[in-house]
């Protein structure tokens, strides 16, 4: 089925009995060329770009609950391309620019909205740091503005500007930046899998690997053993259970992350803004609540909710950014799990088990990388090659020490 402005007519008129599921819930065969653990957004991605852009097929998604119920629902929706060093920037670049032909790709709407992003500078040597991004940014392709005082005060007049501890003094402006609607993106992605003849087998809980003799040949799962050819793992916060499995032990710590969203409103705010004194961000959904998030909670969990103490550190710093905030009720919270590497960078590479491949160790960036994410995991399991965008994402970075410290704050998971 091909959606259009006319099939909606054309059902509304026919009482909508037209519509069909948007993917097949599959069983799974004995064997599959390509297996990928995990149906988030990485994982259907990698599924959708194997089929549509390598022409593989025999191709199965396993994933342990249902579509959507992981970290790509679980997040505040945010895309952007706004980073400084060359492992990055060239791969969220190219990640941005898969957003923007998105919904024409898979004839799926998925509320692109490139509404711009402003990073606030509350210091001289923020707004030195922020040149050099900027720099960066456009010498990888990518679109970068300073703005003054008065450029931001002309975007979000209602501004904390005078903070006596933390002035605004300008922004860095993306405005290719902007958010996705994240259940749209895994609906849309699986949409697009199921129609290239992928297998998205929903509540297959994977038990174990069967390796023999160095070779991964497929899982044990809840519904038995599914055999693979090349077998690829996308299981974002549950990363280091899944690859204990085949006796991996991974540079990742898993910590919970929490989000917000307010109560409606009419429209406030035309971007997404985020704290330079502070670790906080900001958007308005199409629906009119106020989504914003800040730091991960500071302690290892699997659990996908988190702590009081948490929500009132994120609320304070909004406080003080917005003091408006005070005025509005919260809606809800959620919590989604990171898998935090210790450079704060993440890993598309081969094991050292042959026909066993990892994707995972997003930290924050996890859903905005999702289009590339995809596209390069695929190209690796398709060619055993990197794609030319995702060749430092090593897993033996920090033996050869190579590591990609984007935010220059080490080996320390929470603070990335």
């Amino acid at each position: 089925m091909t959606y259009s402005g006319f099939r909606v007519i054309r059902e509304a008129l026919t009482g909508h009995k037209g519509w069909r599921s948007v993917w097949r819930d599959a069983h799974p065969k004995p064997h599959y060329d390509f297996v990928v653990i995990g149906g988030g957004g990485h994982g259907l991605a990698t599924a959708y770009y194997l089929a549509r852009e390598f022409g593989e097929a025999n191709i199965a998604v396993v994933e342990k609950g249902w579509i959507g119920g992981g970290n790509v629902g679980r997040n505040t929706t945010i895309i952007r391309s706004n980073y400084l060093l060359d492992a990055n920037e060239p791969f969220y670049e190219f990640s941005l620019k898969l957003w923007e032909g998105l919904e024409q790709e898979l004839n799926y709407n998925a509320m692109v909205s490139q509404r711009g992003i402003l990073n606030l500078l509350h210091s001289d040597a923020q707004r030195d740091a922020a040149r050099r991004r900027g720099n960066a940014m456009i010498l990888n392709g990518s679109d970068a503005e300073l703005l003054d005082i008065a450029g931001v005060r002309k975007l979000y007049p209602f501004l904390n500007f005078e903070n006596a501890r933390f002035p605004i003094k300008g922004g860095l402006l993306h405005r290719r930046g902007g958010t996705v609607r994240h259940d749209a993106v895994a609906w849309g992605y699986a949409r697009g899998a199921d129609r290239q003849g992928v297998d998205i087998i929903q509540n297959c809980e994977v038990t174990g690997f069967r390796i023999k003799n160095g070779r991964c040949l497929g899982v044990e799962t809840t519904k038995g053993f599914i055999g693979a050819t090349k077998l690829g793992v996308s299981v974002a916060g549950s990363s280091s259970r899944v690859m204990a499995m085949a006796g991996m032990r991974l540079p990742i710590e898993s910590h919970v992350l929490q989000a917000f969203v307010s109560e409606g409103l009419k429209p406030t705010l035309p971007g997404v803004i985020t704290y330079g004194a502070g670790h906080f961000y900001c958007s308005q959904s199409n629906k009119g609540g106020l989504v914003f998030g800040g730091d991960i909670d500071g302690y290892n969990s699997y659990a996908q909710r988190g702590n009081l103490p948490t929500v009132e550190d994120v609320a304070e710093s909004g406080m003080s950014l917005i003091p408006a905030l005070g005025r509005i009720r919260l809606l809800r919270s959620w919590g989604g799990i990171m898998d935090m590497s210790m450079d704060g960078s993440p890993f598309i590479d081969k094991t050292p088990i042959d026909g066993l491949y990892f994707n995972g160790g997003w930290c924050y960036g996890g859903f905005k990388a999702t289009p590339a994410a995809g596209f390069a995991f695929a190209h690796l399991m398709s060619t055993d090659r990197s794609h030319k965008t995702a060749t430092a994402y090593r897993l033996d970075r920090f033996r050869t020490g190579h590591m990609i410290d984007e935010k220059g704050q080490g080996a320390q998971p929470n603070l990335h």
